[in-house]
């Protein structure tokens, strides 16, 4: 006597081909959903600076971490009048002097930049340059700062503006669609343009072919 065999049937497997077809589409689409938020979001942490800088401007007629009367305007403790003509600084030339990336010195412009347009109710963050918390991140984790461009050693060779942000820690992945949707989509050309978040100062921009998905970069963009 034959045993009888029990299996799916073919509508069965077809059933759960489509099941499971359905549920890779979800998890890639969720994915995309998600990439398309961390670009908008870097992108709309570069369209903030400008009006950071515009709105501090049209306030109090000075630029933020380079205005000479912080302390009146803003009631704050500390001020870069205090510590900058220590470097050779020029307080209220209208340059954001230091480097974008500044963290711990207090002398530098570029450092006070986030005390003035928070104090100034512009920008959320604590005004306490002590904290940790103090220097700003982008959606990735990454630091988020601006500088002063025409620099002699500009953070990408050739990107000229009067002022420069940067936003580092970007994947690759994320470098491309950004340049896109704020530029002109090459990373080398251009008013936004990126390097290897290793590279040092003044390195000449990556060409978007060389982009790798899985490294990091930081992008700057002239404002």
């Amino acid at each position: 006597m034959r045993s009888k065999q029990s299996g799916f049937t073919l509508v069965e497997i077809a059933i759960v081909l489509v099941i499971i077809g359905l549920l890779l589409g979800g998890v890639l689409k969720g994915q995309e959903l998600i990439n398309s938020a961390k670009v908008k979001n870097f992108a709309q942490d570069f369209r903030t600076m400008q009006i950071l800088i515009y709105g501090y401007q049209d306030k109090y007629r000075a630029i933020p971490g380079d205005d000479a009367a912080a302390v009146t305007h803003l009631g704050a403790a500390n001020g870069p009048a205090q510590a900058a003509n220590a470097t050779g600084q020029i307080v209220g030339d209208g340059r954001i002097d230091g480097n974008w990336d500044d963290t711990t010195a207090a002398t530098s412009e570029s450092f006070y930049f986030w005390q003035h347009v928070r104090l100034a109710g512009l920008a959320t963050g604590t005004t306490d340059i002590a904290s940790t918390d103090y220097p700003p991140k982008n959606a990735d984790g990454g630091r988020i700062g601006v500088e002063s461009g025409g620099r002699a050693l500009t953070m990408i060779k050739n990107l000229t503006g009067t002022h420069v942000m940067c936003s580092t820690g970007i994947l690759g992945r994320y470098v491309r669609t950004l340049d896109t949707l704020l530029d002109d989509g090459l990373t080398d050309s251009g008013s936004v343009r990126a390097i290897k978040a290793t590279d040092a100062r003044n390195t000449d921009a990556v060409k978007t072919s060389l982009v790798a998905d899985g490294d990091t970069y930081t992008v700057c963009m002239a404002l």
